[in-house]
């Protein structure tokens, strides 16, 4: 190797980082050693709160609130950051470190068009001069990452882009400057896996092309391995484990990345396509001849889209849906964003009315039910939805959100409620100290166990799960998954399975849906559709799975 090669472009040594309390300083990393080459992609893995974005925030002096470097060394090239004053850190902003955020929502100004914003990052780290060649530069980087028709989209805003074109956006602003190394701190985490796919591709593309080395953030180990010549895993502010990816998956070493890699749905994907998953096909088997506790037929939904001037067209959403979901089992409905999946869960739920077909609900047609019967019909079927902290209120603490369901309907009076609470808590394995608590006051999968309870309250047959999951991390994740399962098997509840990630169907599921377009193209259990996918969108969906291309070694089985 020649010295370029042989010498680090980032690296950190014993870095410690600490947040001023109300007494003290608490410390959150506590000696961090990594490097990273030059054109060389590194990625840091573990749950929330193990360190990888205050590393990262370390890294380009943007530590939120009291936190500061307390000590170490941050060399980037040569020369030590963490000595640079705050004027000198802005040149090292964008010009030699890129940045990419999570939530392209969040870390795009909603009232600045993209073009705006594109510039406002031309101008600030000096790559091109006057407003011919920043207007050209902006076309230019809008083009690099993916965006067709880059002219036109400057002048439009984040809300007229779907998620992967605003993270296309960022991606454009973290190069813009053709940085040295770009930090990706979960770049794709909200996005459907087949976006999540154009995207890191083309971000690998780029990065290649320009030979600009990469840090990696994400709680996906599957994920790490596929994209990252090397992974550092970190739990508690500390590493816990590092080397090359593939001996990291095949070959985990410490306790945590075990749990870590056990936990990735794309590896328990891949175990349960070697042979394990055989007992899907045997449940479904066995409810074919009952009742199905759902049943849909002809499923149709118009909405009317305004045109530029008074009139409308309209719009099918959904498109002559069908399926019957057994009793006790879960049906699982996937497809990208924009499929048609949460418009059927709202139709299913009675949140808006069918432009065509028929809902059969424990074999009642829910078209010709009375808005009295719509009533206690929600008693049997209750919804978990995405976001764990949007669908709780704040302002109420997590007892009265769990007993919320019982007020509204009715049922027992205060001190039986309070005695449901307590069971619905253990029920869901969270301790009754947390009544009364507020949602600010727990972590992500605490809240989602909490929507987990407040759904059981009336004892319902039927769950619908809108993802349920997507947004927590994969050890998290799985502890729902297992408390779901667990659930359905002690109450015989049964389940439709919402979501864009085919690697966790592959985990929870009898049978699934794929849905494209609003229309179901693909009907079948699990196995089947893992095994032997009959539609190329299928084959799309299953190869965008990330990690599932990587084969496993002994160690990760």
């Amino acid at each position: 190797m020649n010295d370029v090669v042989d010498t680090p472009l980032l690296s950190i040594r014993d870095l410690k980082v600490a947040f001023r309390g109300q007494r003290q300083m608490r410390e959150v990393l506590h000696g961090i050693n990594l490097e990273i080459y030059p054109g060389e992609t590194l990625a840091i893995v573990g749950e929330s709160g193990s360190g990888k974005s205050t590393t990262a925030s370390a890294i380009v002096n943007l530590l939120p609130g009291t936190g500061r470097v307390t000590a170490g060394s941050i060399m980037l090239d040569g020369r030590e950051l963490t000595a640079l004053s705050e004027r000198q850190m802005e040149r090292v902003r964008g010009r030699e470190i890129g940045y990419v955020p999570q939530d392209p929502m969040s870390n795009l100004n909603p009232v600045w068009s993209i073009g705006f914003q594109v510039k406002e990052a031309i101008r600030a780290n000096g790559v091109a001069h006057g407003r011919r060649a920043v207007t050209a530069r902006a076309i230019e980087v809008l083009k690099q990452a993916g965006l067709a028709d880059a002219e036109r989209r400057l002048h439009q805003y984040p809300h007229q882009f779907s998620g992967g074109m605003r993270q296309r956006a960022l991606i454009s602003i973290g190069l813009a400057a053709d940085p040295k190394l770009l930090i990706a701190d979960e770049p794709t985490s909200a996005l459907d896996v087949t976006v999540q796919r154009v995207i890191l591709d083309y971000m690998a593309s780029l990065t290649r092309e320009k030979g600009t080395s990469v840090l990696l953030i994400t709680h996906d180990l599957g994920l790490a391995a596929e994209r990252a010549e090397k992974i550092v895993v970190m739990q508690h502010g500390e590493i816990v484990e590092a080397g090359p990816s593939r001996e990291i998956l095949e070959n985990p070493l410490h306790p945590y990345t075990q749990r870590l890699v056990a936990a990735a749905p794309s590896i328990a994907s891949q175990r349960i396509q070697a042979g394990v998953g055989a007992h899907t096909m045997e449940r479904t088997a066995q409810a074919a001849d009952a009742a199905p506790a759902v049943s849909v037929r002809d499923l149709t939904k118009e909405y009317k889209i305004r045109t530029g001037g008074l009139g409308s067209v309209p719009f099918r959403a959904v498109d002559a849906v069908s399926f019957d979901i057994p009793r006790g089992k879960t049906m699982a409905l996937v497809g990208e964003s924009g499929s048609g999946k949460s418009t059927v869960a709202k139709l299913i739920l009675k949140i808006e009315d069918p432009t065509a077909g028929s809902i059969h609900i424990g074999g009642r047609d829910t078209a010709m039910l009375s808005s009295r019967e719509v009533f206690a019909m929600r008693r049997r079927m209750q919804p978990v939805f995405q976001d764990p902290y949007g669908s709780l209120d704040p302002l109420r603490n997590i007892g009265n959100t769990i007993a919320e369901p019982l007020e509204i309907h009715k049922v027992g009076d205060r001190a039986s409620r309070h005695r449901r609470v307590v069971e619905l808590l253990d029920q869901v394995a969270l301790p009754q100290e947390l009544a009364t608590r507020y949602p600010n006051e727990l972590s992500g999968g605490q809240r989602q166990r909490v929507a987990v309870a407040r759904a059981l309250a009336l004892k319902p047959d039927i769950v619908v799960l809108d993802e349920a999951v997507s947004a927590l991390d994969v050890l998290v994740q799985d502890q729902i998954l297992q408390l779901l399962a667990q659930l359905q098997s002690e109450l015989d509840l049964t389940y439709l399975f919402i979501t864009h990630d085919l690697a966790v169907v592959r985990v929870v599921a009898d049978e699934v849906c794929v849905m494209e377009k609003g229309r179901i193209v693909e009907h079948g259990t699990v196995d089947a559709i893992f095994a032997n996918p009959a539609e190329q969108y299928t084959k799309g969906l299953l190869d965008a799975i990330p990690g599932a291309s990587i084969p496993l070694g002994g160690g990760a089985r």
